[in-house]
């Protein structure tokens, strides 16, 4: 079984990711197993205006610190289309709390999606994930995406970021609604995340 290290400070990303990994028949390392600590500058990687650009950035940075390990880090987002595009690859931080982590940035950055679709017809969105590899000698992404559109309550106590507001055309429920499994089927990240470990059995 080869190793990989998932590069996301998120426990979210990474309960959902695991599996995916596991059952292609590689070991996963987060972060605080590969013994890469926190570093100031992390927030300041994903500082690119595409998915992709941030992606490749994460990775790159903490391959640098992996001591040799192949490193896959993703950039995802929620893209509202009443709202031209945004969040997009500002979604984590779209509310402009930083001094917010977890739950309650989540809750912050939800009410502000609230606040900014109000009496808006149009809540079409979809979100949006590219997974990054890097190994020092290879570097490629993959796109997933899934759509759907924004409810005005949410939905649901699973999940996190925008899920319990984020009703799937797929799933017919909120992604706050719905077990690990069947979000990960059609999720943004789960079919990026697919495709990339595809590339990686195919060897390109």
């Amino acid at each position: 079984m080869s190793t990989v290290i998932l590069a996301t400070r998120s426990e979210g990303k990474v309960r959902e990711l695991a599996p995916l990994f596991a059952d292609a028949g590689y070991d996963v390392l987060t972060l605080d197993a590969a013994r890469i600590p926190p570093s100031p500058n992390e927030d300041a990687i994903e500082a690119f205006e595409t998915f992709e650009e941030n992606a490749l950035a994460k990775a790159r940075h903490f391959f640098a610190r992996s001591r040799g390990i192949p490193v896959i880090a993703d950039d995802s987002g929620l893209v509202v289309e009443a709202l031209g595009g945004k969040p997009g690859v500002h979604s984590k931080r779209w509310s402009g709390r930083a001094d917010l982590e977890g739950h309650a940035l989540d809750t912050a950055n939800n009410a502000y999606l609230v606040e900014a679709l109000r009496g808006r017809e149009n809540r079409a969105a979809h979100y949006v994930c590219v997974a990054a590899f890097c190994d020092g000698t290879r570097e490629f992404t993959a796109r997933g995406e899934t759509r759907g559109r924004i409810l005005e309550a949410p939905r649901g106590s699973g999940g996190f970021g925008y899920d319990p507001y984020f009703w799937s055309e797929d799933l017919q429920g909120t992604f706050a609604d719905i077990s690990r499994d069947a979000k990960a089927a059609v999720s943004h990240r789960g079919r990026a995340v697919r495709a990339l470990l595809d590339r990686l059995r195919r060897g390109r």
